[in-house]
Order: C-alpha cells, then sequence, then structure tokens
C-alpha cells in the first residue's frame, strides 16, 4: 500500500504527541488505523493500552474493523483485541463509571429526546418553571414544552464549558441542583453527565479519596499507554478534561482532525482546542495530510475556494488538493436560480432522473454502475424549514426517500395515520377520521381493514382501573392496531412497503422515547399526552437526531441537515434553498442561552450564536460530501428575509468549473441504476445476532426498521441482579469476598425498577435480596475462582464481520478447567438452544481474548425454581456457529431477511409477530 510523505509520517510517529490535520477525503481512516496496527508491534504494548475516539458509533464500526484488518495483515492473530477501546468518548465514559464505580451500575443512560421529556414531565423538579430569562431587564420563567429545548442546552453548557458558577444568578443554579437531582434520585445519566462525572473522578487529584476514583485512576494509570482522538476539532471542554485525565500519567496522545470542519459549536465545540494543542501538550509534532482522494479537481477547487475566505488567524494553514480518481466534466457543476421553492424543486428532482442511470465509478479500477436514488443526497441548512416543497415533489412522482433524523417523519402519510390512532384514543378524532387517514396513505388498506383495528382503540380508551396500569402501553396498542388492519409490508403497492415499514418503526422508536419517561403515568392520561406532544412537538424534539440504525439503507433519495451528513458521501450532492439569512445563518431570534445565563461567565461564548466563520466551515462540509455531481440552488420565499442569494452562492458562480445553466448528462453508455447495496462492515452484539439467529424478518423489524417492544413494569429487575453479581465478583478480583449478610446492602446500591410501581417495587425487593442471599451462600466458597469479570469479548468469524458481547463470568474450576459463565433470571431466560449458542460464542470469545481454550459452559439461575445447567464446550457448536454467522451476516449485507417457514415458538413469544403475518399463514 503507498503513502504519502504526510501520511507515513503520521503513521511512523510514535513517541511524540501528535496533531493529524486531515482535510476532508484525505484517507484519515486509513492512516490511523495503520498506526495503531504498528503500535502493536512496538514491545510491551498490548491493545488494553490503546484507547481511540470517534465521533460516532457508525465510525467506530469502520475503524475497528479496518484495524483488526491491518492488525492482522501485519502480525498475524493478537489475542485481547476485545480490550482495545474503539468508539465514542459517551461510550469509554460510560464504560469506566459502570466497571469501577458501583454507585454507577444501575443508572440508566437517557437519550437527548428522553432528557428533554424528563425535563418537560417533571418541569418543576428539574427547575424548568423555576427558572426564569432575563429579557430586557424583565425576568421572564422559562415554560413547559416551550423552553425545554434552551433549559436543555443550559443545563449541559453549566457543566460542559468551564462557566463561573459562583456568578450564576440564584434561580439558575437552584435550577442546575434540582435538575442534577431529579436525574440522580431517578438513576438516569444524560449525555452530559456521563462525561462531566468521570472527568472529575479522572482529574481527582485527592490520595485518600473513594475507592472506587482510586480504582478508577488506577486502571487509567496502569493500561492507558496510548490515547487518539478523531475529529478533536469539534471536542468541547469536558471532553478536553476527559482528554486531560486520560493522559495525565505520561499516556501518548494523537489528535486527528480539521479545523475547517468545526461543525458543532452550538452544542459547545471549542475550535481553539485544535488551534492550539501545540502550545497545550508537550512536543508535539504535526502532520498535514491535505490530498483529498474523495471529490473531483473541480469540487475540490470550490470547497477551498469556500473556506480560505476564513481569516487566517482563525484556521491552521494548509491548501486542500485532489488526489483522487474521479474526474470533472463540464455540467458536473451547477449554480441555478428559480423563481419559487416549487420550481426548485422540480428541478431538483428533474436533475436526479437524469442522472439515473449515469455510469459512475466507486473506487479506482472497479467496474462503473449506473446511479440510483440512494446516490442523491438533499443537504439543507434547516429540513425542517426547507425541505417541504422537495418532499412533496417527490411523494407527487412516487420516488422513494428517506429523511435523516424524524424531523419530517411526521409528515409522510403513513405515520400520520398512526397518529391519527392515538388522537381517536384521546377524544381528538372520530372512527371517519381514523379510517380516511389510512386510506389517504396509500399503504393498501381498504375501509373494511381500518375498522377491524378500531375495537384495538377502543379498548385503549375504555381502561379498567382494576387491571394493572401497564397493561395498556402506547407501543402495544401501536402493534395491536397493525396486527388488526394486516397491514403487512408485502401489501403495500407500488414496491412502497420497505419505504413506509422503515417510517412506522422509526415512529415505534418514538413511542418508545415518550412512553419510557411516561409509562408510569395513567393509561388515559398518557395517551391524552402522547396526542399533543407527536402533534405539536415532537417534531421540533428529532429537529438534528438522526434516527438511523446504521443498518438499514434503503435505495431512495437522503435528505437531510449539513450537520447529519458529517463523515459521509455521495455521488451526487444538492445543496438548495441558498438565501441570504439561510445558509449563511443570520442570528437567531427568541430567547437564547445567554437570556438565562450570562455571557460574561462563559469563555469563548460568541461560538454559541455561530459566526460567518463557523457557517463557511459548515458549507465547506457540504461541499465536500459529493464525489462528482454538485448542484447549488437559489429560490426566492415569501418571507422578507427570503429574497436574497446567499453569499456563498454568490461565490460559487464566481468560480469557472461551476455553470449556471444546465448541461443535461448524455444518454449515451446509461448503465441499470444500481444502488450501492450493502454494509462493507458488520458489528453485531450477541443481542442483535440472536435475533438474526431466531427469525430473520424480526431482526429486520427491531434493528433496520426500529419498531420498539412494550415496556413492562418489570423491566429492569434481571439487570439489577445482573449488576450485583458484577459487583460481587468485581470485588472477588481483588480478593474481597462478599458475605450474605451483605445481600440488603448490595441490593439497594443496584436495584432499579425505572417502571414498576409501588406494589410491583415492595414484591420485587425482597425478591432480589432472598436471590442475592441465596446465591452468596450456594457459591460464597467458590467466589475466589474468579477470573474476569464483565468481561468484553469479540470475534471475528470471517474479515469484516465482528461480533461483541460481554461475559458475565469467567472462572478456574478446582479440577483446573475454565468455566463460561452466564447469570440467568426468569426475566431474561431465552430459549435453551440459544443460550447454548451465546455461551459458546463467549467461548471462541475468550479463546481470540486470551488464545486458550473454554472446558465448561455453565448457566446459574438467580431464581428460587431455576435450573441451573452445565455442560463441557462442545467444539461441534463453535464451528457451526463461526458459519451461521458468516451466513447470517452475509444476508444482513444482501439484504436477505426472510420470516421463518411456518409458526413456531419463537413467533409465540415475538412481540413483532402481528405484523409479521398472521398466524395461519
Amino acid at each position: 500500500m503507498q503513502f504519502t510523505d504526510a501520511q507515513r509520517t503520521a503513521i511512523d510517529t510514535h513517541d511524540d504527541n501528535l496533531l493529524i490535520v486531515a482535510c476532508a477525503g484525505s484517507g484519515k481512516t486509513e492512516v490511523i488505523s495503520q498506526r495503531i496496527a504498528r503500535l502493536i508491534g512496538r514491545p510491551g504494548v498490548q491493545p488494553r493500552n490503546i484507547v481511540a475516539f470517534t465521533f460516532t458509533e457508525k465510525a467506530a464500526g469502520e475503524l475497528k474493523e479496518r484495524v483488526h484488518t491491518r492488525i492482522r495483515e501485519l502480525h498475524g492473530e493478537v489475542h485481547g483485541l476485545a480490550e482495545m477501546y474503539i468508539g465514542t468518548m459517551h461510550g469509554y465514559a460510560l464504560d469506566l463509571l459502570h466497571s469501577h464505580v458501583p454507585e454507577a451500575f444501575k443508572y440508566n443512560v437517557l437519550n437527548d429526546v428522553q432528557t428533554r421529556l424528563i425535563i418537560d414531565k417533571y418541569s418543576t423538579q428539574s427547575g424548568l418553571t423555576t427558572t426564569s430569562a432575563i429579557v430586557q431587564g424583565t425576568p421572564k420563567p422559562l415554560r413547559r414544552w416551550v423552553n425545554s429545548k434552551l433549559y436543555q442546552q443550559v443545563m449541559s453548557i453549566l457543566r460542559e464549558d468551564d462557566v463561573d458558577l459562583d456568578g450564576l444568578r440564584p434561580d439558575v443554579a437552584d435550577g442546575l441542583d434540582k435538575y442534577m437531582r431529579l436525574l440522580s434520585d431517578r438513576a438516569y445519566f444524560d449525555y452530559t453527565a456521563i462525561l462531566h462525572n468521570t472527568a472529575v473522578l479522572l482529574n481527582d487529584d485527592n490520595d485518600e479519596g473513594d475507592e472506587s476514583v482510586l480504582s478508577l485512576q488506577r486502571h487509567v494509570k496502569e493500561t492507558v499507554r496510548y490515547v487518539v482522538v478523531d475529529e478533536y476539532q469539534d471536542t468541547n471542554p469536558v471532553q478536553e478534561q476527559l482528554i486531560r485525565g486520560l493522559t495525565r500519567h505520561g499516556a501518548n496522545l494523537c489528535v486527528v482532525g480539521d479545523d475547517d470542519q468545526t461543525i458543532y459549536q452550538w452544542r459547545g465545540s471549542a475550535v481553539e482546542n485544535i488551534l492550539t494543542i501545540e502550545n497545550r501538550y508537550p512536543g508535539v509534532r504535526r502532520a498535514t495530510l491535505n490530498e483529498n482522494f474523495r471529490s473531483s479537481p473541480a469540487i475540490v477547487d470550490l470547497a477551498r475556494r469556500v473556506v480560505e475566505q476564513i481569516p487566517p488567524g482563525e484556521r491552521l494553514s494548509k491548501a486542500m488538493t485532489a488526489a483522487g480518481h474521479q474526474t470533472f466534466e463540464r455540467g458536473d457543476l451547477l449554480a441555478l436560480e428559480f423563481p419559487d421553492t416549487e420550481a426548485e424543486a422540480g428541478w431538483l428532482v428533474d436533475r436526479m432522473e437524469r442522472l439515473r442511470g449515469v455510469p459512475f465509478q466507486d473506487r479506482e479500477g472497479s467496474e462503473p454502475r449506473g446511479l440510483d436514488w440512494s446516490d442523491f443526497a438533499v443537504l439543507f441548512r434547516s429540513v425542517k424549514a426547507d425541505a417541504g416543497p422537495l418532499v412533496e415533489e417527490l411523494r407527487r412522482r412516487d420516488i422513494p426517500y428517506v429523511i435523516k433524523g424524524l424531523t419530517k417523519l411526521f409528515e409522510t402519510p403513513e405515520v400520520q395515520a398512526a397518529v391519527s390512532c392515538f388522537r381517536f384514543v384521546a377524544g381528538e378524532a372520530d372512527e371517519q377520521d381514523v379510517i380516511d387517514a389510512w386510506i389517504d396513505a396509500g399503504v393498501g388498506l381498504t375501509e373494511g381493514d381500518v375498522r377491524a383495528g378500531l375495537p384495538v382503540l377502543t379498548a385503549a380508551m375504555r381502561w379498567d382501573a382494576s387491571k394493572p396500569w401497564d397493561s395498556t402501553t402506547l407501543q402495544g396498542v401501536f402493534l395491536d392496531f397493525l396486527e388488526a388492519v394486516e397491514l403487512r409490508e408485502e401489501r403495500v403497492p407500488r414496491e412502497r412497503g420497505e419505504l413506509v415499514y422503515y417510517n412506522l418503526g422509526r415512529f415505534s422508536t418514538a413511542i418508545g422515547d415518550f412512553e419510557r419517561i411516561h409509562l408510569t403515568s395513567e393509561p388515559q392520561q398518557r395517551f391524552d399526552a402522547f396526542a399533543k406532544w407527536v402533534e405539536y412537538q415532537a417534531p421540533d424534539y428529532y429537529e438534528e437526531s438522526d434516527g438511523d440504525n446504521g443498518y438499514a439503507q434503503p435505495n431512495a433519495v437522503v435528505i437531510a441537515t449539513v450537520h447529519q451528513a458529517k463523515g459521509m458521501q455521495w455521488p451526487a450532492v444538492f445543496l438548495p434553498a441558498l438565501r441570504k439569512n439561510t445558509f449563511p445563518a443570520s442570528g437567531r431570534g427568541g430567547l437564547g442561552v445567554f437570556h438565562v445565563v450570562e455571557e460574561s461567565l462563559v469563555p469563548g461564548a460568541a461560538r454559541y450564536r455561530g459566526t460567518e466563520a463557523d457557517e463557511r466551515r459548515l458549507f465547506y462540509v457540504a461541499v465536500t460530501r459529493a464525489q462528482k455531481y454538485l448542484a447549488l440552488s437559489f429560490a426566492p420565499t415569501e418571507k422578507r428575509t427570503g429574497k436574497k442569494r446567499s453569499d456563498f452562492f454568490n461565490e460559487a458562480t464566481q468560480v469557472h468549473t461551476v455553470l449556471t445553466r444546465e448541461v443535461h448528462p448524455s444518454p449515451d453508455g446509461r448503465l441499470t441504476p444500481t444502488p450501492m447495496r450493502g454494509i462493507p462492515e458488520v458489528v453485531m452484539s450477541f443481542s442483535d445476532l440472536k435475533y438474526l439467529f431466531e427469525c430473520p424478518y424480526s431482526f429486520k423489524l427491531r434493528l433496520l426498521y426500529g419498531f420498539d417492544s412494550p415496556l413492562q413494569k418489570e423491566l429492569g429487575f434481571g439487570k439489577s441482579l445482573h449488576d450485583v453479581m458484577a459487583e460481587i465478583h468485581k470485588r472477588a478480583i481483588e480478593g474481597d469476598i462478599a458475605a450474605p449478610e451483605e445481600a440488603e446492602d448490595l441490593v439497594d446500591r443496584h436495584l432499579n425498577l425505572p417502571f414498576a410501581n409501588k406494589a410491583a417495587a415492595d414484591q420485587l425487593r425482597p425478591a432480589a435480596e432472598t436471590a442475592v442471599r441465596r446465591y452468596l451462600e450456594r457459591h460464597g466458597a467458590t467466589l475466589h475462582q474468579t477470573r474476569y469479570s464483565e468481561q468484553p469479548v469479540e470475534i471475528h468469524p470471517v474479515p469484516g464481520v465482528t461480533v461483541t458481547g460481554r461475559v458475565d463470568l469467567i472462572k478456574r474450576l478446582d479440577t483446573n478447567e475454565t468455566s463460561v459463565v452466564d447469570f440467568k433470571s426468569s426475566e431474561r431466560a431465552q430459549a435453551e438452544n440459544l443460550t447454548r449458542d451465546q455461551l459458546h460464542l463467549y467461548v471462541l470469545g475468550y479463546r481470540e481474548l486470551t488464545g486458550q481454550n473454554a472446558d465448561v459452559v455453565e448457566v446459574l439461575n438467580l431464581d428460587k425454581a431455576g435450573r441451573d445447567t452445565r455442560e463441557m464446550v462442545d467444539p461441534e457448536v463453535m464451528t457451526d456457529l463461526s458459519k451461521r454467522v458468516t451466513e447470517a451476516a452475509d444476508s444482513l449485507r444482501t439484504n436477505r431477511l426472510p420470516r421463518l417457514d411456518s409458526w413456531c415458538s419463537s413467533c409465540a413469544g415475538c412481540d413483532f409477530a402481528g405484523i409479521c403475518r398472521s398466524r395461519e399463514s
């Protein structure tokens, strides 16, 4: 493999701290992979000594597979790769807390939507409605639903930035205390709390502190020798504190990034981190990767011109050049004006239809294929504000499209029909409204079909208070209705079934977000609140979220914000709505964070507002997503502020490679449209894999489409027992053997039943104490045999496939045999053959971890009536498993995820059997 001089410098610099300035498309993933692979070859360096951070889980999967491939190429079989961390900072920080701070084991993580929901639901306890914004000198209390997004951002800034907390107004300081207490009382981490708590513990200099703090610091000091941080330009102050905590004991630091791609300032990202790193860390070498292997020379030239307008003092010196195989032809780059947004939308779709089937070469030397719908991305500064005309045009022409995130999801006909069901239960719609909505959605249902589902909705309206309060859930009613009307993927006309189910699945994800916060409300109250939320608030909650799960790749036009497109690429990119005050965006009106927190208390506060340089960086990111075709467009709107062209649009028209009148692609040499199907790397947990083994179509519904299971009040009981076992065995490794008398204290520390009412909690708590006491009485004498607890393992049956998991317990028996153990309780029960598969996968993982073979696999059941099982490791099972994992990954890559041939026990226990097929089929 040939590398440039700059790439070779980056790969071979191991002893000095290193700054890799990586322009867009410069092959940084390969460079990072090669560098890590070579670190493994250094004397005394083990995989566990390396921590590599990526910005997203998707990027982590790609990097992890690439690193493992390069290690195998350089060194052959290397054991212990599962102990090398490659993932997000949030994931690593959470793992530290869940491994070394027993009080944190029980904490569940709220995503951003769930965090905002809990702020709204508990508006007083969270401090929302007791905190004021100061507008023209007058305090204005923040309001539920209306200002929760602002309040959420304030709460993040106060813990993520270097804010002078002593200078806060009393109501703001009180709000912060209330919010943190609310999370603590309910055993929740929001994303900020994960980083904040870990950074504080890592940098705690109290030598006589809590044992869990000392354990965490000792682990870092003894194991972490190399830290790699990708997308360093987007780190904020608390992330920088975490990096400091990991490197303060002498670990080598390598940061990779591009100051020109700093686009998350509004979340607190500080571009100064990458601009000043050479002054803040000792002996930093710099390697600049300025060759773009992704885009054509014309796109690279345009992007470079855009970003070089940033003043020199605000960016690192570099000049991106084109080095890839993509060629430039007249007509590839366009900048067009239209009289209105409808005409603009019409042309955008015309252009896609004209490009469809045009030959395109993905990689140098590969066979060309015909462009298809999924090769087209339309990127907006704001999908919510500007994507409407395009969506209507695509819908009118029956062209498939997906919108990243869930903002416009709620406007799709099938989701509007689903919403009508909940409006009916809440008394805001009648039967005819529901029937009309589903008929208008065009998903293949007749009026008779819809009427068959109305009894499900009527029953939800008549909740009987004598029944368990969780017997009627939003998710359950949604799935039962789809079952009753017999809406199946294949029933949807015009081959739209995959997209319709994809949208309904993401709507199910939204239901899950809401119900995780509101499940403890009585059903009628919950249905009423959800009907209002999904109609009026939900689109705003999901404005910048990415609802994609990483598996699904439908052949459809992608509509996204530029922020959501970071790290991605497409053969053809469209950048419409290039209006002054839109892109670059003007200053936001209305309430902002500095109406709540005084600006003088926040260092570098201007970045939260955004500057022209910030907008220029965002435009640079948008342009560099394109490989060959790029179309910029402007159309005025009726708004007074929407009449003028963007300065970015005007600048583009001054570039000689950009045409202001379209040249139609030649009709000659067209190929059959063929999308880029498949997933280059497959990374699955065993939990994911077991769904694929049980029923490929169930996997598709759950993990490709996003359908969620109904929640139950007992949820959390099994995990709580699992966390108790983790503490017991982690202590045993240190020589601290727990006694049966500690059962009550252990349960107090770990029991977390977020959805249980008092009656259920009162029943489950003594059951947990009894189970823990019984386990310690039975197994206390063998706790010293513990070798690993909660040990991460991986298997790599073939290149491109990784299966991850955590082994509950690995111990050395008196017989000198190694046993791999899984704990089970009734709540965590699963089919015996799946448990056998799981344990043998863990045996394979143990072999990859240590190079040694396990002898025995055991299931220790924590229930009184539960049965323990124990058997010898079966080599035939392991051989068969490797083959089945490979076949499962291939079926995922090729989207061959069929239903089971006939109804069986797996179907009977499946939450999604009703939307799969009828029992008779």
